[in-house]
């Protein structure tokens, strides 16, 4: 039976929302916000699980630490989108349809694809049988439990870049009594300006963490790592931070991909192949001036409110205007008590101004603390208006003309 059988209202518009992580739920907070009064619009969103994943925080999650429980249905709740819980299995872009858990078919005039990425363990032989990643909140829940477990021993955290950064450092904080070996092909901090860098080294250096660089993981054994170069390091629990790979399923619909699986989008982040498929967060390809923007939150969430925007126009006869971002900082979780942030030019390249220490932590929290009040007041906005959030000030953005 149909949505539109199941209610008795003719649906003139259905707009599918797949996934609600941090651009998923920004994207149907504000469209359906915005289309909650129009005649025949309905917004679905489709995720797996009914709670909502801070995956910022998931460092946190695995050493043991409590976070919030937010629901998705309960943070749409007054927008009047409906959630559906379920696996996506299948999208047939031809035929407009998403299915869900094998057994169940979504229509949609448009879609919204926001299933973002997960760590990837398929380039290295081992990792996906023995190393622990932070794709989920299960997966790191997974790792806390090992680590309470471990009553002394060797932690091996392979990728050196932020989120390997932070796990360490949460790791040998909450764990004194073990041994962390941070393991990467760069320097962490590599992409921060001198002095950003440095402090970067110094509080990993005063949490007793191991740095190893210039190095390359060629094998996860049970109780080791295996680098290039033949030598083996012990391990009694190896988490795998090194690289992400995207959902398949956009390829497999015969959506245009670029050579890592995302979806490459027009100026205004509909689908190059698909114009009735917008692409927003880690599952989008999005060209800007200065290169192809990479995954993070701070990009995320305003590529799904602009996907909103765009559905909003469009639905109104008008056309979608060009997405435009600019990165503006890097904050970076040394343990609970430290933190480094570095400010960015809008390429991502590093500014001179950075902040370190308790400062640091206070402008972090801020920035990076939970999305629900940003999803709270998007629901009040009018609709000649957006959210945007930037440098931990909510700047209010009025809809192109």
């Amino acid at each position: 039976m149909s949505a539109e059988q199941e209610t008795g209202t003719a649906i003139a518009h259905r707009v599918v929302i797949l996934g609600a992580g941090y651009a998923g739920m920004a994207a149907a907070v504000q469209l359906a916000t915005r289309v909650r009064r129009s005649e025949g619009v309905r917004v679905t969103v489709v995720n797996a699980q009914e709670r909502f994943i801070e995956r910022m925080r998931l460092h946190m999650t695995a050493t043991g630490q409590r976070l919030a429980e937010l629901s998705v249905p309960e943070m749409l709740e007054g927008t009047g989108a409906r959630f559906v819980r379920g696996w996506v299995t299948a999208v047939d872009a031809d035929a407009r349809s998403v299915r869900i858990d094998d057994d169940r078919v979504l229509h949609y005039d448009t879609l919204v694809y926001g299933l973002g990425g997960v760590a990837d363990t398929s380039a290295v032989p081992g990792a996906a049988d023995h190393a622990f990643t932070l794709s989920s909140a299960q997966a790191a829940e997974l790792l806390a439990d090992r680590l309470a477990r471990l009553g002394s021993g060797t932690v091996v955290v392979a990728g050196s870049g932020l989120t390997g950064i932070e796990s360490a450092a949460e790791i040998a904080g909450r764990h004194p009594q073990l041994n962390v070996v941070l393991l990467g092909r760069h320097e962490p901090g590599a992409a921060m300006n001198p002095r950003a860098k440095a402090y970067v080294h110094a509080a990993l250096d005063r949490l007793g963490i191991q740095v190893r660089a210039g190095v390359e993981v060629a094998k996860v054994l049970p109780d080791a790592v295996e680098l290039a170069g033949g030598e083996s390091i012990a391990a009694d629990a190896v988490l795998w931070t090194s690289g992400t790979r995207v959902s398949p399923l956009a390829a497999a619909a015969g959506l245009n991909v670029d050579e890592h699986g995302r979806i490459v989008t027009d100026a205004t982040l509909r689908s190059v192949s698909h114009p009735e498929v917008y692409a927003i967060g880690d599952a989008a390809a999005i060209r800007q001036g200065y290169g192809v923007m990479h995954g993070t939150c701070q990009g995320g969430m305003p590529t799904g409110v602009h996907a909103a925007l765009s559905i909003d126009r469009v639905l109104k006869g008008k056309q979608p205007k060009p997405f435009r971002f600019g990165y503006y900082h890097t904050p970076v979780s040394l343990g609970r008590g430290d933190a480094v942030v570095q400010f960015t030019r809008p390429d991502d390249s590093p500014r001179r101004i950075c902040l370190t220490g308790r400062m640091a932590v206070r402008y972090k929290e801020t920035v990076t603390a939970s999305p629900w009040p940003t999803y709270g007041r998007m629901k009040k906005m009018p609709a000649s208006g957006a959210l945007w959030p930037r440098g931990g000030r909510f700047t209010r953005v009025g809809e192109a003309r």
